[in-house]
């Protein structure tokens, strides 16, 4: 079955940067748009970021733009996040996931396979 695997998570001060990576095996990565999520404790799964099949397009939410980048090698199976000028609220365990669908891609239920998921600890 699809597998993806997210690593890369810890914890770290504010400010600081931290490279999220998500290894997918078992389906063809080159034809699914990706996407990372996050969920903070006590509060509702959110859309983080998300790139095309071909990493062409790539689409963040407000609150993380000019800090964290989005990329893919499809070559490798795996999509990173790369997160910098971490603040406190940042702190969530992040998601990969992997959509067939052609949409904008920022919806959960786009999405048909998931990681476990990879904890970040941002501090003051």
């Amino acid at each position: 079955q699809v597998q993806l695997v997210e690593s890369g998570g810890g914890l770290v001060q504010a400010g600081g940067s931290l490279r999220l990576s998500c290894a997918a095996s078992r389906l063809t990565f080159s034809s699914y748009r990706m996407g990372w999520f996050r969920q903070a404790p006590g509060k509702e799964r959110e859309f983080v970021a998300t790139i095309s099949w071909s990493g062409g397009s790539t689409y963040y939410v407000d609150s993380v733009k000019g800090r964290f980048t989005i990329s893919r090698d499809n070559a490798k199976n795996t999509v990173y996040l790369q997160m910098n000028s971490l603040k406190p609220e940042d702190t969530a365990v992040y998601y990969c996931a992997a959509s067939v669908y052609n949409g904008v891609g920022v919806r959960s239920d786009e999405y048909n396979y998931w990681g476990q998921g990879t904890e970040v600890t941002v501090s003051s």
